[in-house]
C-alpha cells in the first residue's frame, strides 16, 4: 500500500496564472507559502517559509483564476508529482509540485493580504464543496468567508 496526500494551509504567492490544454481544459498555477517557527540553538527563534508550486485542472483552475489572489489564505489537498526537464546548459532537472484534488478559500473579509479578498461569500455564509472531474483524477472546489458579496445563484458552479 502507498499514500500520496498533502495537506497545505498557506498564502498565495501570486495570482494564480491559468491557460488552456489544446483540448481546451483549464489549468492553473501558483504559489503557496508555510512558515514554520522554531527556536534555534541559541533559543532564538527562527522563521522558515516553505514555497509550494499548485496545479489545479479543469473547473477548479477556472474557480482559483475567479476568487484566489495574491496573499489569499487557502486550504489545499492534493498529492506529490515530481517533473523532470532540461535547463538551458542541458542539465537534468527535477522539480515537485501539488496537484490539488480540493482547495478551499479561508480567512474573513479583508484577510487577503496586498492582494485582496481571499474567496467569495455564499448567501448563507457556508463552507461549500464541489466535485468537478479533470484528467485522470477528482477536482473539488470550495468557498470561505470573505470576498464580494454575491448569491447563491451568481455562483457559476
Amino acid at each position: 500500500m502507498s499514500v500520496n496526500k498533502v495537506i497545505l494551509v498557506g498564502r498565495l504567492g501570486r495570482d494564480p496564472e491559468t491557460r488552456y490544454t489544446g483540448g481546451g481544459q483549464a489549468v492553473a498555477n501558483f504559489s503557496v507559502a508555510t512558515d514554520e517557527t522554531y527556536k534555534d540553538k541559541a533559543g532564538e527563534r527562527q522563521k522558515r517559509t516553505e514555497w509550494h508550486k499548485i496545479v489545479v485542472w479543469g473547473k477548479q483552475a477556472e474557480i482559483a483564476q475567479q476568487y484566489l489572489k495574491k496573499g489569499s489564505l487557502v486550504f489545499i489537498e492534493g498529492r506529490i508529482q515530481s517533473r523532470e526537464w532540461q535547463d538551458k546548459e542541458g542539465q537534468k532537472r527535477t522539480s515537485f509540485e501539488i496537484v490539488a484534488s480540493n482547495f478551499r478559500m479561508l480567512g474573513g473579509r479583508g484577510d487577503g493580504g496586498s492582494g485582496g479578498g481571499g474567496g467569495y461569500s455564499g448567501g448563507t455564509g457556508r463552507s461549500e464543496e464541489h466535485d468537478q472531474a479533470g484528467p485522470g483524477d477528482e477536482f473539488a472546489g470550495g468557498g470561505g468567508n470573505s470576498g464580494p458579496e454575491i448569491s447563491d445563484e451568481d455562483i457559476p458552479f
